[in-house]
């Protein structure tokens, strides 16, 4: 007798189980839709609950590259290793560095929307979810598009080991990643780690001249040579900064132009913000159009 009851009772608490499973269900959230790949041309990667996502950016910035001023050498050094990524061909890894507003950023939006026709795609990618590089790798592997995985404003601290994920990624691990896949990083640091003094007492010099650098500058330079193209950005020069001044004003549709009140006004504000930059000329055209705008 007590052999037929036990699978009646061990049924009913499977039952009972299944029940309790299919409310906790219930009040969990939904997980995330997958990509739009025909709808988006941007993402971002995001991560919570333990999951990671594409998430479809339905707003990109629509950057042109002709917006982009007084910095004809970087856009086409870049737009050629671009055209090279998206062709099939072989192409490098980039890092933009130096001051910031200068236009790092900004180029890389740009040529997204130049050649998102051609099936370049951008994914944005946060510092501390570099971790995740692997992953997002494997999720783009066998795709048609050409995807840019994009870091923005990318630097570590000495005590910060998530730079090693992006090592890994870029040219030392032992899986070679897809070639559909490149890696651009913006940064105010050449080499991405700080650089201390006390770094170069460890170099020595050898007798026949060759140097030899410590452990720590080593360890700062193998990041950022894995990245084939290095792009330097510069603060503007007064009259740069002025002509990126007058493009925006009359972009905007500001009928006085770069007038004598205008120049002498942007000037001012430069020196407020302590910096010549195409960000800051952006930043002034708007307000001045805006103030007279106002007025009138």
């Amino acid at each position: 007798m007590n052999d037929d009851m036990e699978p009646t009772a061990l049924n009913a608490v499977l039952a009972r189980f299944d029940a309790l499973l299919a409310r906790v269900e219930r009040l969990l959230p939904a997980p995330p839709a997958g990509p739009d790949w025909e709808r988006c041309i941007a993402f971002r990667w995001r991560r919570a609950q333990g999951r990671g996502w594409l998430e479809g950016v339905t707003r990109p910035h629509r950057l042109r590259l002709r917006d982009l001023r007084c910095i004809d050498r970087q856009k086409a050094l870049l737009e050629r290793n671009i055209r090279q990524f998206v062709r099939g061909v072989p192409a490098n890894n980039v890092l933009l560095w130096g001051s910031r507003g200068t236009g790092k950023s900004s180029l890389i939006k740009a040529l997204l929307n130049e050649y998102a026709p051609q099936g370049l795609r951008l994914i944005e990618v946060d510092k501390h979810e570099l971790i995740d590089l692997p992953e997002i790798v494997r999720a783009l592997e066998g795709r048609s598009e050409r995807f840019l995985i994009f870091c923005d404003d990318l630097s570590f601290e000495a005590e910060d080991s998530s730079y090693k994920a992006l090592k890994a990624t870029l040219d030392g691990s032992i899986a070679a990643p897809p070639d559909n896949v490149l890696l651009c990083a913006t940064s105010n640091r050449r080499h991405l780690l700080p650089e201390y003094m006390r770094d170069n007492q460890a170099s020595q010099v050898t007798a026949e001249g060759e140097l030899h650098h410590g452990e720590a500058v080593e360890e700062k330079i193998s990041l950022s040579e894995r990245f084939g193209l290095w792009l330097s950005f510069h603060p503007f020069k007064q009259d740069e900064y002025l002509e990126v001044v007058a493009y925006w004003l009359d972009q905007l549709g500001h009928a006085g132009g770069l007038d004598e009140a205008a120049r002498a006004e942007a000037l001012r504000y430069a020196l407020t913000r302590g910096s010549r930059s195409g960000r800051v000329a952006w930043q002034f055209a708007r307000d001045w159009v805006g103030r007279h705008a106002l007025e009138g």
